[in-house]
């Protein structure tokens, strides 16, 4: 039924949310029409950039959050604070460790490595 899936965040200044996504948090420019719209890919999520205009405004919906999965959560928070990313606070449960963290709009995200199975 569905070819594939994209998730589209409405974001204040397209420069700085491709170099977010693509140099801070490495994924991929895959596709790119002038400040109208950017196409960012990680492995197994694509994200769709589009700017704020008349009809559709940045909104910082809480509910929502973008998770990127990791094998070791100490090193890729090493390694995304070198490129300046402040996480906000970590969170242990059964199913892994958390690190929450947000984009330039605000949007929030996590890295999550899970729980080793015992």
């Amino acid at each position: 039924m569905f070819k594939n899936a994209l998730l589209t965040l409405i974001v204040s200044d397209m420069e700085r949310s491709i170099t977010f996504y693509s140099q801070i948090l490495g994924f991929q420019l895959v596709n790119r029409f002038g400040n109208e719209w950017a196409e960012m890919q990680a492995s197994g999520l694509k994200i769709g950039l589009h700017p704020q205009g008349k009809w559709q405004k940045v909104s910082k919906a809480e509910s929502m959050s973008i998770g990127l999965s990791v094998d070791n959560l100490d090193s890729a928070m090493a390694e995304l604070k070198k490129r300046g990313v402040a996480f906000q606070h970590m969170i242990n449960e059964e199913s892994g460790r958390i690190a929450l963290f947000s984009d330039p709009d605000g949007y929030k995200l996590y890295l999550h490595e899970q729980s080793k199975k015992k």
